[in-house]
C-alpha cells in the first residue's frame, strides 16, 4: 500500500497545475493533501477529476486558508475531522480515518509565524500538536501521521541552519517539541532510513531556492513503533512541481 502527503498550496491552483494527472501516476492508496484553501462549493467542480478515490474535505472557516483532504481508494471504517477544540477544528487542519488494520491522521500543522511576521502563533502551533497526541493516546491500532507539520526538526532539515534559528519552523521549542512528539513512540519514517542531508519539501519562490535546493524539511509521514514494522520504503518526490511543497510517503505492507 502506498501512502502518500502533499502540501498542495491550493488546490484549485494545483488541480490547474494537472493534480488530477499527477495523483493517477503517484498510484497511491491514500493521499492526504494539506492547504486545500477552498470552501465545499469550490471543491465540488474539482472531484470529477479524481476517479477511483473516496474524497473527504475539511475546509476552514476563513475563506482560502487552509483545510485539507483525504482520497482513500478504501472507504474507512470511521473517519472524523474533528478535535472537538472549537479553534483548531475552525481552521480545518485535521482529519483520522480508521480502516481494519490502522488509523491514520493528515494534519496541516499551523506556522508558528504571526500575522505581523513575528512569532506569536507559536503557542497556538504547540497547542494543536499536543491535541493530535492526545487524541491518539488511547488508540491501539498502528497509526499513521502524515502532513505539513512546519518545523524542520533538526539542522540536517534545511539547508542554512544558521540563518534561521528565530525564524519559525526552527524555534528552539518547535524542535524540542517534535522531538517530544518522536519520544511518544513515532518514527520520522525517511529519516530513519536516510541519515544524508540535502532533502527537503519546500522551497521559498523566491531568488530560485528550489532549483539551488536551499530548502526546508518540513512534510512527514511519522509511524508508531507497530506501524513502523510494517514500512518498505519511505521517500520524497522533489521532481514533482505545482505547489512550492513536494509530495512525501510511504510503502507499508499491513
Amino acid at each position: 500500500m502506498r501512502v502518500l502527503s502533499w502540501n498542495v498550496n491550493g488546490l484549485r491552483s494545483a488541480a490547474q497545475k494537472g493534480l488530477g494527472e499527477k495523483i493517477k501516476q503517484f498510484d497511491a492508496d491514500i493521499i492526504g493533501l494539506q492547504e486545500i484553501r477552498a470552501q465545499p462549493d469550490q471543491i465540488m467542480p474539482l472531484i470529477d477529476d479524481f476517479p477511483g478515490y473516496h474524497l473527504y474535505f475539511s475546509s476552514g472557516v476563513r475563506p482560502g486558508y487552509s483545510g485539507v483532504a483525504l482520497f482513500c481508494r478504501n472507504k474507512p471504517k470511521e473517519l472524523s475531522s474533528e478535535l472537538s477544540i472549537p479553534h483548531f477544528d475552525a481552521e480545518g487542519r485535521f482529519q483520522i480515518a480508521v480502516f481494519d488494520d490502522f488509523c491514520l491522521v493528515n494534519a496541516y500543522f499551523p506556522n508558528g509565524s504571526g500575522k505581523d511576521g513575528d512569532n506569536s502563533r507559536v503557542p497556538f502551533k504547540l497547542e494543536f500538536s499536543h491535541a493530535v497526541l492526545d487524541y491518539l493516546a488511547d488508540i491501539k491500532i498502528p497509526k499513521l501521521i502524515i502532513g505539513d507539520f512546519n518545523t524542520a526538526h533538526q539542522a540536517i532539515d534545511l539547508a542554512r541552519p544558521n540563518a534561521n534559528l528565530t525564524s519559525s519552523g526552527f524555534l528552539p521549542e518547535e524542535r524540542e517539541h517534535f522531538s517530544y512528539f518522536l519520544a511518544q513512540g513515532y518514527v520520522d519514517t525517511f529519516r530513519h532510513t536516510q541519515p544524508e542531508a540535502g532533502h527537503y519539501t519546500w522551497w521559498s519562490n523566491r531568488s530560485g531556492a528550489r532549483q539551488r535546493n536551499v530548502g526546508w524539511r518540513i512534510d512527514y509521514v511519522l509511524a508508531c513503533q507497530k506501524a513502523h514494522l510494517h514500512v518498505k520504503n519511505a521517500f520524497i518526490w522533489p521532481h514533482i512541481t505545482g505547489s512550492d511543497h513536494c509530495p512525501v510517503g510511504i510503502d507499508i505492507d499491513f
